[in-house]
């Protein structure tokens, strides 16, 4: 029997288990599946149980729990021996200060400029460029408010020149798609869709090829089948080389043609995916 949570792809069964937890009927139907389809919004709880009953998972969000934010990123590219930018975690306020103002370095990790990432969040949420110390005070500010809010944990970074562009590689199933964000305004530090970049499928084929053998790799490793990664190229480099910038469970689909592609997308990733596993639905 294959179950699907996902409310667009059916299985034999289909339950709808958003905005609540599992219950007993779930866990039953969970018990009694051979191969499970999950929504990108799955719950940690929900995703635990149906990887603990079915052998088989789709999407596998086993590095996502396993590894949660920008934390737990850093964590899985430094295991899995990828190149990204040099980093430093935090795990609050007072672990920075620790390091960086009370003890004996009395500087910060980094040369100015260079950038700090709350823990949570994607799609350039919570981050931002470092140019000098008010920046560094300011962010700090913001990083202990998020704290009193429940959410702790930062990173900071340095910062990696790279003309303003930034590479998608989404993964779906076994399918990989590149295509870059380009930020035209000099003024503006992130290059995502929400700051006003443009959206190029054709620049520099043979940096798309790199980044897609790099996150195909990875994906072999982790076991990922559907995220969209982030890469950096630094602009002064001879040959430059793709960076891990983060990985993003859910990420905007523009540029993989919008939803409804995006879904078809999905659904043959998920075709492929039974097959491969022996199973169909019936």
């Amino acid at each position: 029997m294959i179950l699907s949570f996902h409310p667009c792809i059916e299985g034999d069964v289909n339950i709808i288990c958003a905005g609540r937890p599992p219950g007993d009927e779930d866990v039953a139907a969970i018990k009694k599946a051979r191969a499970i389809i999950l929504p990108q919004g799955v719950t940690e709880q929900l995703y635990r149980l149906c990887r603990i009953h079915c052998p088989r998972v789709f999407p596998n969000y086993d590095a996502r729990f396993d590894y949660p934010g920008k934390l737990g990123q850093s964590k899985l590219f430094q295991e899995n021996k990828v190149s990204y930018p040099p980093t430093v975690t935090f795990a609050d306020v007072n672990a920075y200060q620790e390091a960086f103002e009370k003890g004996k370095a009395n500087t910060p990790p980094f040369d100015f400029p260079f950038v700090l990432k709350l823990n949570e969040g994607g799609e350039g949420e919570g981050v931002f460029l470092l140019k000098n110390q008010k920046d560094l005070d300011t962010a700090l500010g913001n990083v202990a408010q998020a704290e009193r809010s429940g959410q702790k944990g930062f990173i900071v970074q340095a910062h990696i020149p790279n003309e303003g562009r930034t590479l998608r590689v989404v993964v779906i199933g076994e399918q990989f798609f590149s295509y870059w964000r380009i930020q035209e305004d000099k003024d503006v530090f992130q290059s995502n869709l929400r700051t006003g970049a443009r959206i190029d499928h054709h620049l520099s084929p043979e940096l798309q090829e790199a980044a897609i053998t790099s996150a195909r790799d990875f994906c072999r490793s982790t076991g990922i089948n559907l995220a969209g990664f982030d890469f950096l190229f630094p602009q002064d480099a001879a040959e430059p080389q793709p960076l891990f910038l983060e990985i993003n469970y859910f990420f905007g689909r523009r540029g993989l043609g919008g939803s409804f592609k995006f879904y078809e997308l999905l659904e043959k990733a998920v075709e492929e995916w039974l097959v491969n596993n022996n199973e169909s639905v019936a």
